[in-house]
């Protein structure tokens, strides 16, 4: 028991990334590859040329490529939900009246 060697796991609690990619940003990126794939095969059943569709969909991938690893490396791991929420936050609120305010009574203990 003396000799005894344990591994220690230091990866724990780390978000997911994949070759440079963080968290939400891997879904994103496999969710467009599976819209392009859809549009793909929407184009060629409809009976585009098949080298017009593969130029659109590599040039649609790149794009989504270069766009989601973009944002991974701007926003990080939890960042793109934190600009979202802060646009969600109102500049200002308008009170034209202060009825609201003065009826609360407080309650003494």
């Amino acid at each position: 028991m003396a000799n005894s060697v344990y591994q220690i796991n230091k990866g724990i609690n780390q978000s997911i990334e994949f070759k440079g990619l963080k968290a939400q940003y891997i879904w994103y990126l496999g969710g467009g590859v599976v819209a392009l794939l859809i549009v793909f095969a929407v184009m060629y059943i409809i009976g585009l040329p098949t080298y017009l569709c593969i130029g659109i969909i590599l040039a649609a991938g790149t794009f989504l490529v270069m766009r989601i690893y973009g944002m991974s490396n701007k926003y990080g791991e939890h960042g793109l939900m934190k600009a979202l929420a802060r646009k969600q936050v109102p500049k200002l609120i308008k009170s034209r009246s202060r009825k609201i305010f003065m009826g609360k009574k407080e309650i003494k203990s």
